[in-house]
């Protein structure tokens, strides 16, 4: 027998003997009436009670210890009270519960997180129906959805998953995008954050002596364990893991100053609801124009979205970053003006990449139209809990069970459940007491003999904290967007449970952009109710507002936040708009009766998760020597030049979003053709040029 199962049945039985006996018991006792104890001598048994309880706490089950007077290490009293084991119970209304079930149906199998999402729906859901054979909810869908990216990227997530957990120190390859290197990084690593489609590293970085973020995806190779050692160190206490969620782009690395940037009253309302936690707002005086205060550590990112709301905002302060914004809107126009001038193509073969001499983006099985299986598989030791409580259930109620319906519930194969019925059936500690017998009959029949003592796993157990965490993942990357439940409320009861909030214990998830919780929920009701929407809705790349009547379908996520998918009676047609441009919103009385034409997730597929609206037209683009790096990654190329500079293409269904895109780009994009949308730029270049000199403080 391995040496794995052989601790897996000890573990079981330990916790199995320490409930059944429902007293304090002494280590000798221990190792007598255990299963996988009685042969070990002294030493041996001590070492691997002593790395049983150290393990089976770090899966949040801790052993309850008496200390004689004497100090006595043999005279200890071991004993494991009820409440250290089993979850307590949650009361979820059948609207939370609804919220859950279509949360695993978003998620199943695209969720790095995924299998051990089942097992909490699994444990959480006791004596409910279960969210896994709940019908499929059609009023959300998900362009993006946390899968891990590709085989290589998985493996990747998985150890540095069981590193976090495990406090142990890293060691890996990394392409540093912005110095253009490949250098071998030691980490210690303390959090993984998943934030606009991407898995970051958060950890001490033993090379700079200081908290770096490092993007998976750059990783090169396989991630390693820098020593042998059980655990390398112990997080700061200091450490606040939403301080890197809750950033903006141009706040990541160190701070160097403030920025002032006055925004128009034509938008102020806004920024004010999506931007103004990261910084400061006050009015200049009574026409409703701001100016925002907000610290910045990248002085490229906030000049790139001070110059995608065009003139709508100005940046004031301090005067380098004033300077430097003007540069660049000058380098924008003369760019853009005349035939552009463009080193020669790289000769065939050639190829200018990473340090690594591949494309940046090999590792992102997404691109090559593919879905990834989910990347973290939890511990055996849950899904064995679950199983048991499963088994035990059922043969209390004299039910027979399947195996496809437990494979189904496990995402396990026949072979591996097998096996784990044969751990479970060998779950002892002692004189023939044994947890379950559990037969597997040909015709694919499950029958469950409960042996008295199989109480201990009677109920469900307690979260372990890779399924902590990815329940609560997943709530926060689906947010309150579900129009027939409420996950915010379901999330308090789990946190409430659980004691503590798994988002400090390794994993978050970032607040995505192009989100309004206050519209969500409006949008939401009329979802859920049919009626129809009403709204007051800002076009941001032709800078007008328009108000629409519209049959609210379905609520979708994408690489820039979320959108509604409706259908338009004026327009006789499907729309899509997203939530933070929504000035207003009201559900009205009208009822309306779904078009069975309307297919909310049939776009799932494309916009949603490549940032690319559906092409009526295509551009070629160059991208400077400078930003080359980063477009590899997310553009698609179409030709290298022997500087370093890309040509990319790009999909864009009106001139005036080519534009904006353009101008987020700071003068390290230019439209080469079609031609009017390169003049376009320029002209809008030159017109924010223009009017940058009558703002003043």
């Amino acid at each position: 027998m391995a040496k794995d199962t052989e601790k897996l049945i000890r573990q079981l039985s330990l916790i199995s003997y320490l409930m059944a006996e429902r007293r304090p018991v002494t280590a000798p006792e221990i190792r007598r009436d255990v299963e996988g104890y009685s042969a070990m001598n002294e030493d041996a048994f001590a070492r691997r009670f002593y790395a049983d309880r150290s393990e089976l706490e770090a899966l949040g089950i801790v052993l309850q210890v008496e200390k004689p007077a004497d100090g006595l290490v043999e005279q200890e009293n071991y004993s494991l009270p009820p409440e250290n084991f089993h979850l307590p119970p949650i009361e979820f209304t059948d609207r939370e519960l609804a919220a859950l079930r279509t949360a695993l149906h978003l998620l199943d199998g695209e969720f790095a997180y995924a299998e051990p999402l089942r097992l909490a729906l699994q444990q959480i859901s006791w004596g409910r129906p279960s969210p896994l054979k709940a019908p499929e909810q059609r009023t959300v869908a998900l362009g993006l959805t946390g899968s891990a990216g590709g085989h290589e990227l998985s493996q990747r997530l998985a150890k540095i998953e069981t590193a976090i957990f495990r406090r142990k120190t890293i060691v890996f390859d990394y392409h540093s995008i912005e110095r253009d290197e490949l250098s071998n990084r030691r980490v210690d690593a303390y959090q993984l954050l998943y934030r606009g489609g991407q898995f970051y590293l958060v950890g001490r970085s033993h090379e700079r002596d200081a908290i770096r973020v490092f993007r998976l995806s750059r990783i090169r190779g396989k991630v390693g364990y820098a020593t042998k050692a059980e655990h390398d160190f112990q997080r700061p206490t200091e450490f606040d893991p939403r301080a890197y969620a809750n950033r903006i782009d141009w706040q990541f690395g160190e701070p160097v100053g403030v920025a002032e940037v006055w925004i128009s009253s034509r938008i102020a309302w806004q920024i004010q609801r999506s931007f103004g936690h990261f910084g400061e707002l006050e009015a200049t005086g009574d026409d409703g124009d701001l100016i925002f205060r907000t610290p910045y550590a990248n002085a490229r990112q906030l000049i790139a979205w001070v110059l995608g709301l065009r003139e709508n905002a100005r940046l004031v302060g301090p005067e380098e970053l004033v300077d430097s914004l003007r540069d660049r809107l000058r380098l924008l126009v003369e760019r853009h003006t005349g035939e552009p001038l463009l080193a020669d193509a790289m000769p065939a073969g050639d190829h200018l990449g990473g340090p690594d001499g591949g494309a940046d983006r090999a590792d992102d099985d997404e691109s090559a139209g593919t879905r990834p299986d989910g990347a973290i598989r939890p511990e055996r030791f849950a899904r064995l809990v679950t199983l048991a409580s499963m088994l035990i259930d059922a043969g209390r109620a004299r039910r027979l069970l399947s195996v496809d319906e437990l494979c189904g519930a496990l995402n396990v194969s026949e072979a591996e459940l097998r096996e784990d019925v044969s751990v479970l059936n060998v779950v002892n500690f002692g004189a023939g007491t044994y947890v379950l017998y559990a037969e597997i009959h040909d015709d694919g029949r499950v029958e469950v003999d409960p042996e008295p003592y199989g109480d201990s796993f009677a109920r469900p157990a307690r979260l372990l904290p890779v399924e902590a965490k990815a329940l609560i993942a997943a709530i926060d990357l689906i947010g309150d967007h579900i129009p027939e439940g409420s996950l915010a409320s379901a999330r308090r009861k789990v946190v409430g449970a659980l004691g503590e909030d798994p988002v400090h214990d390794g994993l978050q998830f970032a607040p995505p952009g192009g989100d309004n919780e206050e519209i969500a929920g409006v949008v939401s009701r009329a979802i859920a109710g049919r009626r129809m929407l009403s709204f007051e809705y800002y076009k941001a790349n032709e800078d007008e507002f328009t108000t629409r009547l519209v049959e609210p379908y379905a609520l979708i996520n994408g690489r820039e936040g979320w959108y509604v998918t409706t259908f338009d009676p004026k327009r006789d047609s499907v729309r899509h708009f997203r939530l933070d441009r929504f000035k207003s919103a009201t559900v009205t009385d009208t009822p309306f009766h779904p078009r069975p034409e309307v297919d909310p997730a049939a776009d799932v597929e494309g916009w949603p998760r490549t940032g690319e609206v559906p092409a009526s037209s295509r551009a070629r683009v160059w991208i400077s020597p400078e930003r080359a790096r980063w477009a590899r990654e997310e553009r698609q190329v179409v030709a290298e030049l022997v500087d370093g500079a890309l040509i990319v293409e790009l999909g864009f269904a009106g001139v005036d979003w080519l534009v904006r895109e353009t101008l987020k780009e700071a003068g390290d994009a230019v439209v080469l053709e079609p031609e009017q949308a390169r003049e376009a730029v320029r002209q809008a270049a030159a017109a924010i040029e223009a009017g940058a000199q009558l703002v003043s403080r």
